[in-house]
């Protein structure tokens, strides 16, 4: 049965490896690439909620942070001590603003507490200016406002009893935030455009240089480096130049995987690339287990003796090694990879292992990744 158990679990963990077993694909090259310049930004500001059931923080920032808004407002507090915080938090407000957003564009935001917050639920967000972290100029990008939606509770009945559901110290403000003014981008200067690739690769770079080349022509792409292929625009298309890219990015690009194995020893998966190479290698892997048992154990006091009683541990320890054999192992592709290793039957983990012994002997022709 635990023979049976083991070669599922191998099978299971090798499945990941056959998903990228073609060395090479068609891709298009708006999946490969992104104009430069054409970009999305991040925003970040610090506001406060207000409408909280007696959730909120006890910061004393918070109650700094309400007297500026409510001095802005024209409300002059005199003594701090009158304002509370247990209905209000301090949070940090992020939005992302694509690209060549205008004026008036509406934004998704993430409201998130910093501080002992104990929940968000029901809270609003006052008025928050959103900007460059460092920006000298100080130029407010986006403002946010509205009733932030948290997507669960956090009750407590008392006595020690509690039910929460989700994450309730950070939420979501749909389309809370309005954009004020636009990022600055510039894309092309007027003849070129540069494409960045995503992933920067050498192999990849040459092969959408040669892709480009083809349909607009000679010397019309020069990839400059593993990671970024400059494109002169032609003369008729510079007048259309959302047209000439949105065109260009479906022209289809031949790329290739890197040479790698991925693993993550959390979850025991493993992903391989199907140009990975092992040279000829015996391997022995055998596990061993050691169960450790604890049994109390009570003897009593003697008859009419105010003594306790004595609790003692008994522990019973049993190891089982499982048996290994050297197995050859070897192979040129990803398929005939997988066959080797599933001879041995062993777990994704013990697998992990192997590879991790293969990379070190020399024998695995490729980079070793772990996540």
């Amino acid at each position: 049965m635990q023979h049976k158990r083991n070669t599922i679990l191998a099978l299971t963990g090798l499945a990941f490896m056959l998903v990228l077993a073609a060395p090479c694909g068609a891709a298009r090259l708006k999946d490969l690439c992104e104009v430069r310049g054409a970009r999305s930004n991040e925003v970040i500001g610090v506001g406060v909620v207000v409408g909280l059931a007696g959730t909120g923080d006890g910061a004393r920032l918070t109650v700094t942070t309400l007297e500026r808004l409510f001095d802005r407002l024209g409300i002059k507090i005199e003594n701090l001590n009158e304002i509370t915080s247990d209905n209000s938090a301090v949070v940090t407000v992020t939005a992302t603003i694509p690209a060549a957003a205008k004026s008036g564009t509406r934004i998704d935001c993430r409201v998130e507490s910093p501080f002992d917050c104990e929940s968000l639920e029901g809270g609003t967000l006052l008025m928050t200016y959103l900007q460059f972290p460092g920006d000298p100029n100080e130029t407010v990008y986006a403002i946010a406002q509205g009733p932030i939606s948290v997507g669960g509770f956090n009750a407590d009945a008392g006595g020690g009893t509690s039910v929460r559901k989700n994450h309730v110290t950070s939420g979501r403000i749909p389309m809370g935030a309005y954009v004020e003014n636009e990022i600055p981008t510039t894309i092309t200067d007027g003849e070129r455009i540069v494409l960045r690739m995503k992933q920067p690769d050498f192999q990849n770079a040459y092969s959408i240089q040669k892709a480009l080349n083809q349909v607009l022509g000679k010397d019309a792409a020069l990839a400059l480096g593993m990671g970024t292929i400059r494109v002169t625009i032609p003369e008729n298309e510079r007048d259309q130049l959302i047209g000439f890219i949105a065109r260009l990015q479906d022209i289809e690009v031949k790329t290739t995987i890197p040479t790698r194995v991925v693993i993550n020893e959390n979850t025991g998966t493993i992903v391989m690339g199907g140009n990975v190479l092992i040279k000829p290698a015996y391997v022995a892997h055998g596990g061993l287990t050691i169960k450790i048992a604890s049994t109390p154990v009570v003897t009593p006091p003697p008859i009419f003796s105010d003594a306790a009683p004595v609790v003692t541990e008994l522990k019973d320890i049993e190891v089982e090694e499982s048996t290994a054999f050297f197995m050859p192992v070897q192979g040129t592709t990803a398929g005939e990879v997988a066959e080797a290793l599933n001879k041995l039957q062993v777990t994704p983990r013990d697998m992990i292992a192997i590879f991790q012994a293969l990379r070190k002997l020399g024998a695995l022709e490729a980079d070793l990744e772990t996540m």
